[in-house]
C-alpha cells in the first residue's frame, strides 16, 4: 500500500450514519450496475485525542465478564476503533460493498496496556485486497496509541469477505482450505444467551447493525434470526482466559458458524504454561452444545 498523509477526523464516525449511507451506496451501486474497481484507499483515517467514557467501560466489563479495571479490554479497544475502520470501508472509492461483508477472523496484539485515563489516537486503513473461493477478502487494521507517540500500543486485524463479489484482476482461490474434524470436547463453560444479546452488546459498542438486533431487522438482510456479534463472543471467550494473561498478549479467532440468538454456546478453554509454570498460551474452541457445530475457536498467548 502507497504510504500517504492519513484523513483526519474531527470526531469519531457515527455507526448508525455510516450503516445508512452503506445502504444508499449499495442501492445506488444496484441501480447503476457499476463497482469501483479493483484497487484500495490509499489513505488511513485518523481521530485524535479520542477519550473513553467510564460509563460505557464499565457496562462493557460487566456485559463481557471483564473484572473491573483502569485497564482497557483489547475488545474495548476493538469496539472504540470500529466506527473508524468503517469509515475506511464505507469511502465511495473502496470496492467491496459494507453491507453484508462476513468477519472471517481477527488477530490483536495487545503490545502496552492502555488505562481508561489516557488520551488516544486512532487510526484505519485496509490493505491485502485479494480473492477467496466464495468472494473477495480483504484486511481492516486499525491502531491505537497513546495521544502524541508514536508507539502502537494496540493494533487490530479484522479479515472481512465480501461473498459473491468477484473482482476484475483479482484470482479467485483456487481451493478451500483443508477442514479439521472437529470432535466436541468437554466444556469448561456454557453461556445461556437471550435474543437480548445483541441489542446488549450494541448498547456498549455502538455497533448496531440490525443483524444483531431482532428477528425482523434480521430477517429484513436475509438470516433467518438475529445473531451475536463475533467480537462479543471473542471478548467473552478472553474475558473467560482470566488474568493470567497479563498486559500484553495475542489474541486470535476465527469465526466458523454464525450463533443465532437465543441460545446456548459451549466453550473449552485449554492452558499451557512453559517450563517455569508460568501461563504461556490459551487455546479456545466454542460450539453449539446440540449440534456439535463449532462456532468459533482462536488463542491467547503472551506477547
Amino acid at each position: 500500500m502507497t504510504s500517504t498523509q492519513p484523513v483526519i477526523l474531527g470526531e469519531m464516525p457515527s455507526l448508525s450514519k455510516l450503516y445508512v449511507n452503506a445502504a444508499a451506496q449499495a442501492a445506488r451501486r444496484r441501480l447503476l450496475g457499476t463497482h469501483e474497481g479493483s484497487v484500495l484507499p490509499a489513505e488511513s483515517h485518523e481521530v485524535r485525542g479520542v477519550t473513553v467514557d467510564v460509563a460505557t467501560l464499565t457496562a462493557y466489563q460487566h456485559l463481557i465478564g471483564e473484572t473491573a479495571s483502569d485497564v482497557l479490554p483489547a475488545g474495548f479497544l476493538h469496539a472504540l476503533a470500529f466506527p473508524l475502520a468503517m469509515s475506511v470501508m464505507n469511502r465511495d472509492d473502496f470496492p467491496l460493498p459494507l453491507l453484508g461483508m462476513i468477519h472471517l477472523r481477527n488477530s490483536v496484539q495487545q503490545r502496552v496496556p492502555l488505562h481508561f485515563s489516557d488520551t488516544l489516537d486512532i487510526s484505519a486503513r485496509v490493505e491485502n485486497l485479494r480473492g477467496h473461493r466464495a468472494g473477495t477478502q480483504v484486511d481492516l487494521i486499525a491502531e491505537v496509541r497513546r495521544r502524541g507517540s508514536g508507539e502502537i500500543c494496540w493494533l487490530g486485524i479484522s479479515t472481512y469477505l465480501a461473498k459473491g463479489v468477484f473482482l476484475p484482476g483479482i484470482d479467485k482461490a483456487s481451493a478451500a482450505p483443508a477442514r479439521t474434524e472437529f470432535t466436541a470436547p468437554d466444556p469448561t463453560a456454557l453461556w445461556h444467551l437471550g435474543v437480548d444479546t445483541g441489542r446488549a452488546y450494541a448498547a456498549v459498542s455502538g455497533d448496531f447493525n440490525p443483524i444483531h438486533l431482532s428477528v425482523l431487522s434480521a430477517k429484513a438482510l436475509g438470516m433467518r434470526r438475529s445473531i451475536a456479534h463475533g467480537m462479543y463472543l471473542a471478548a467473552r471467550a478472553l474475558a473467560d482466559v482470566g488474568p493470567s494473561r497479563g498486559d500484553s498478549f495475542t489474541w486470535d479467532v476465527e469465526f466458523d458458524a454464525p450463533v443465532f440468538l437465543p441460545c446456548t454456546v459451549a466453550l473449552e478453554i485449554n492452558s499451557v504454561e512453559d517450563d517455569a509454570g508460568a501461563w504461556s498460551r490459551s487455546g479456545f474452541v466454542a460450539w453449539n452444545p446440540r449440534s456439535g457445530r463449532r462456532h468459533f475457536h482462536g488463542s491467547v498467548g503472551a506477547l
